[in-house]
This record gives structure tokens, C-alpha cells and sequence, in this order.
């Protein structure tokens, strides 16, 4: 590998290592199980890969199936990102070759894996609306029965939707049958009307298709598309944050992704356009300093909160990189991060508002991402939101983990999304997927008969 490449893990699949549950944000393991495939699938040493590619780095999770049908979580890996602007390509060829470094190096653990692509997407131009079906019940006896709910969910489908969009995702929000609501699983029950309402994700057909074909140009396969802080949230919400009222934000580089759950269900969700990649560019306006240098100073001597430090403490550019000179004050650095991350929170709030939750999460909200490594932002969210906050870790307790070393490179926040799309098939969304492409049997299989 060349030297910029960051390659964190590739462990040996025959080692196994059980990690407890560590972190600020995270379900015990008696209400975490391991994943298991509910019953033997037949094919072993098979592996998928969640791929999260996002403005400034390409990050993947390689999951393997064991012998004893659990998800082994084997590799977890982050490259340099070129041609990726606020989720969506903007060079293709840059891109392409960006993506390809890091399928390149899964290839060395199995050239089948990326055939099984769970890919993470996050487009500014995603929209959520709510929707409804409604379908008479078709049986004499009135019983409710499989077909009877998948018409009802198709039925929530007829929208005003742009030619140029495309549904990502269709969330079961509640059932109603005859007029009585708040049914989450209506099979089996008896009544002549049955309704649903849902929550519809949708996104600019281009951009999909796009980051699509990045993966498609390199011999892979994608499975499924998911929203990326969806995927972020299956890692590292517990179901009762969820079922009280939680905000999951996951500041990436070039955009910032939202999702707002309450009583157990995704009642929200919103990228904006703004990212960590701002709060270096200020730096390297503010200081009059080359872009990395900025970032190098963001990560080493930045603050959320301005207000406890001295102007007297001083930072000696020159040491950080021979072209810079003179000197700058540690509260003068924290002053413009704080600035642009209170823009961020701000921006989060409105779209808490929207829901009409503004300081009225009971669990608060929880920061993942690169963006988030930052000290004192949890502080800082805190005062501008007006919600209790932390920071996110990916629950390793749902999968086994290799190698001791690569459980503790799990537990960065910035892997929350890639993660999470390991772990996104086996939970209760139903969903309506922009692509239908064939999927192999064997990953089919995992897909169907995983358990919680």
C-alpha cells in the first residue's frame, strides 16, 4: 500500500475476538445479541461490504459469514477521497480510482466481496415526505393476510414524483385498520379497511445512479442503497433513545446528515450542505494558511468553545509547517470553528423544528462522523440546541470482531455509517429500492434470515 493510503485493519478470518460493549452511546449486550442467521445458509467464508463514500475519504466495513452463521466483522478501511462534492460525483474518473483503491484492497480478502455492496448515499437533494395507502381487504373472512399489506404499501407509493427523482426508502410509519390506529403489524388481524402510512425517502435519480456506476465500473455489485445517517443510526442509537426521541447527526466533510427518530421510528430526516471541510476553509481564510495546515490545526488545537481559553496562548505556525509564519492565539482558532459549527447546529435545529421538537428530545441528540472530532463540540451542541448531547459508538457488540485491534478501530465515530450498513438488513424498516439488481443467493440469504 502507498503512504496515503490509511488502512486500518485487514484482519485473519480464522481469529476471533469478543469485544464488551465500550462508549457513550451504546445497547447492553443482553439487548444487543450477536447477529446470528437463523438457520445455516449453507455457503461459508462469503463476505459483503458496506461502502460509505463520502467528500474527503472512502471508508468500508467487510463482514464475513462464519462457520457458525454469525457476522464476523473482518476489515475495516479508509482511503482518500478525490471527486466526491457533498455526496455526490463531481469527477468521475477522480472518483472512480478513489473507490477503487479501497475495493482493491478488499479483493485481497476475497475477489467475490464486492459482488455484495451495501452502499451508504446522502445527496443534498434527498427529501422526505409522508405518505398513505389505502386498500379494501380482500378476503370473504376479513382476515388481513401478507398480500393485503404489500397492496396497502404499494398503494403509498402513488406520490407526485419527479421523473427525475427516485424513492430510496418507504418506512412503515403506522398501520390503521377500520379506523384504529397505532398498528404496527396488522397480519393476522380482522377488518374490512387497512391503511398505511409511511415515510418516503426520495433523492435526484443522477446522483444514485452515479455513485452507482462508480461501482459498477469497477467489476462490483451494489445490493442496496441506504441514507447514510439511517445506516449511522442502526450502529449506534439503542431502541429506547429511539423510542424516546433522539437526533442523530452525522457531520461528514462536505455535508451534514440528520435523522430525528420518536416512539421507535425515523419521523425525519435531511442532509445539509455544509460539513467540517467548512470549518477548515475558514481556518485556512482566517490564518492565512494552506488548506492542510488548517486542518492539521482544527485537529490539534481547535475547540468548539472559545470562550475559557487565553488570547495569550499562542500557537507557533512555523511549527506545525515550515511555509507558515508568525503566530495565532488558541482562542482566536476556537473562535472560528466555533462560528461554523453554531452554523451547523443551527441548521440541525431547523430541521427539528420542522418536526416540532426543538428542545424536546428526551435522549438528546448524537454526534457521528469525521466532523465530530472536534473537543468540546458535544458543549457546544448542548448550548445551541438545547438537548442533552454526545458522542456516537458503533455497537460491536451486535457483530463478533477478528482481531482485539480491530474492535478498537471500530469504536471511531467516523465508521458509524459503514458499520451500520452491515447491520441495516436485519432491522424492521421495509423499504423501496431505486435499483433491482439480482441478488446472489447467498447474500440474499443473510438478508432474509438475519435475527436481532
Amino acid at each position: 500500500m502507498g503512504n496515503s493510503v490509511i488502512h486500518f485493519v485487514r484482519a485473519q478470518s480464522e481469529q476471533r475476538f469478543n469485544t464488551p460493549p465500550l462508549g457513550a452511546v451504546r445497547a447492553s449486550k443482553a439487548s444487543s445479541p450477536q447477529y446470528r442467521l437463523a438457520r445455516p445458509c449453507g455457503i461459508f467464508m462469503n463476505y459483503f461490504i458496506g461502502l460509505d463514500i463520502g467528500s474527503s475519504t472512502v471508508k468500508a466495513a467487510v463482514a464475513q459469514i462464519e462457520k457458525d452463521n454469525t457476522l464476523s466483522l473482518v476489515s475495516l478501511l479508509k482511503m482518500p477521497a478525490f471527486g466526491i462534492r457533498k455526496g455526490t460525483v463531481d469527477n468521475f474518473t477522480d472518483s472512480t480510482q478513489s473507490v477503487g483503491s479501497v475495493l482493491t484492497e478488499i479483493k485481497q480478502l476475497s475477489r467475490s466481496a464486492i459482488k455484495n455492496v451495501v452502499l451508504a448515499v446522502g445527496t443534498v437533494d434527498t427529501k422526505v415526505q409522508y405518505s398513505r395507502g389505502v386498500v379494501a381487504v380482500s378476503r370473504a373472512d376479513d382476515e388481513i393476510f401478507q398480500d393485503d399489506i404489500a397492496r396497502a404499501k404499494q398503494s403509498s407509493q402513488a406520490i407526485n414524483l419527479s421523473p427525475n427523482r427516485m424513492i430510496l426508502h418507504i418506512i412503515n410509519k403506522e398501520f390503521v385498520v377500520d379506523g384504529i390506529g397505532g398498528i404496527k403489524d396488522p397480519l393476522g388481524m380482522v377488518g374490512k379497511r387497512l391503511e398505511v402510512n409511511t415515510l418516503i425517502v426520495d433523492a435526484f435519480t443522477p446522483n444514485l445512479k452515479n455513485l452507482k456506476k462508480i461501482v459498477d465500473t469497477l467489476g462490483g455489485e451494489v445490493q442496496e442503497m441506504v441514507l447514510s445517517s439511517l445506516a449511522s443510526s442502526v450502529a449506534v442509537l439503542s431502541r429506547r433513545q429511539m423510542e424516546l426521541g433522539v437526533a442523530l447527526v452525522d457531520i461528514g466533510a462536505g455535508k451534514t446528515c440528520v435523522s430525528i427518530f420518536e416512539d421507535g421510528e425515523l419521523i425525519h430526516a435531511a442532509v445539509i450542505p455544509v460539513g467540517s471541510n467548512n470549518i477548515t476553509n475558514d481556518l485556512a481564510i482566517g490564518l492565512k494558511i494552506p488548506i492542510e495546515t488548517a486542518e492539521k490545526i482544527k485537529l490539534s488545537y481547535g475547540s468548539a468553545i472559545s470562550k475559557e481559553l487565553s488570547a495569550r496562548d499562542i500557537v507557533e505556525l512555523e511549527k506545525i509547517d515550515p511555509r507558515a509564519k508568525g503566530t495565532v492565539s488558541k482562542k482566536f482558532i476556537a473562535e472560528i470553528i466555533e462560528d461554523r459549527l453554531a452554523e451547523i447546529f443551527e441548521l440541525v435545529n431547523n430541521e427539528i423544528k420542522i418536526v416540532g421538537k426543538e428542545a424536546q428530545l428526551p435522549a438528546g441528540v448524537v454526534l457521528v462522523g469525521g466532523g465530530v472530532k472536534v473537543a468540546n463540540i458535544t458543549e457546544l451542541a448542548r448550548q445551541e440546541l438545547e438537548l442533552s448531547a454526545q458522542i456516537g459508538i458503533p455497537d460491536i457488540s451486535k457483530l463478533s470482531v477478528s482481531t482485539p485491534e480491530l474492535g478498537m478501530q471500530a469504536e471511531d465515530p467516523e465508521f458509524s455509517c459503514a458499520i451500520g450498513l452491515l447491520l441495516y438488513e436485519s432491522t424492521p424498516y421495509k423499504e423501496a429500492k431505486p435499483f433491482k439488481p439480482k441478488v446472489p443467493v447467498s447474500l440474499k440469504k443473510i438478508f432474509n434470515y438475519f435475527i436481532p
